[in-house]
């Protein structure tokens, strides 16, 4: 099973189109056999969180806090790496930011 931190390669259908294609994305929690994630990219023109290839990206990438999905545990393909635990701290502070963020409105 998958954990917070984890990195996987999950199938991902875009919101503007048909096309589904293989997309890294780092899991935040679980329910079920539903995964709540973060995607990443490697757009580094993207706000959100870097991840380097030496802590085992494919490349130099960057998690989008701005961009959470869920996915099935049956569309995840496999599971790249995991965060560092000072990653993942930083991930679910900015994460709590943004939704510090929200409720602040």
């Amino acid at each position: 099973m998958y954990k917070p931190g984890d990195v996987i390669l999950t199938y991902v259908q875009f919101a503007d189109s048909f096309e589904i294609k293989k997309r890294p994305a780092v899991v935040l929690f679980s329910e079920a056999d539903n995964f709540i994630v973060a995607g990443i990219t490697s757009n580094k023109l993207r706000t959100g969180i870097p991840v380097t290839i030496k802590e085992g990206a494919i490349k130099d990438s960057v998690i989008r806090i701005d961009y959470i999905y869920t996915v099935s545990q049956k569309i995840i393909d496999k599971k790249l790496f995991t965060l560092t635990k000072e990653k993942k701290e930083l991930l679910f502070k900015e994460l709590n930011n943004k939704i510090s963020e929200l409720l602040s409105c």
